[in-house]
């Protein structure tokens, strides 16, 4: 297990959004990403809660609050033995998480790799 404090580890979930593709940056809508210590009773890096974006339209998605993506610092640290881990798992896992909100499925993520 590798710990940061909580500051160092939002910095780096920054990080791994500030590294998206220009292009797949500025397609992201209406998300925020939060961090938390775990889920409760499941162990997840990351959960994303909301409506892909290939499942909105004009008259179903009006006035929605945004999207959450959540990751997880806790888990995600319990799986890492040093910085550049928990470095990659994050990035791992936002990208994850991400494609989630572009309508990227479980089996498809496998098959990329992102799982």
């Amino acid at each position: 297990m590798f710990t940061v404090p909580a500051d160092r580890f939002d910095e780096l979930v920054q990080d791994a959004l500030d590294e998206l593709p220009p292009e797949l940056a500025q397609a992201v809508e209406n998300v925020v990403v939060i961090v938390e210590d775990s889920a409760n009773g499941r162990p997840l890096f990351g959960l994303y809660e909301g409506v892909p974006l290939t499942k909105r339209g004009p008259l179903s998605y009006s006035g929605a609050f945004p999207d959450r993506i959540t990751i997880y610092q806790d888990t995600i640290s319990s799986v890492c033995r040093d910085e550049e881990e928990l470095v990659a798992q994050i990035r791992k896992t936002v990208l994850h998480e991400i494609a989630h909100h572009f309508g990227i499925s479980d089996p498809r993520l496998e098959e990329l790799g992102w799982a």
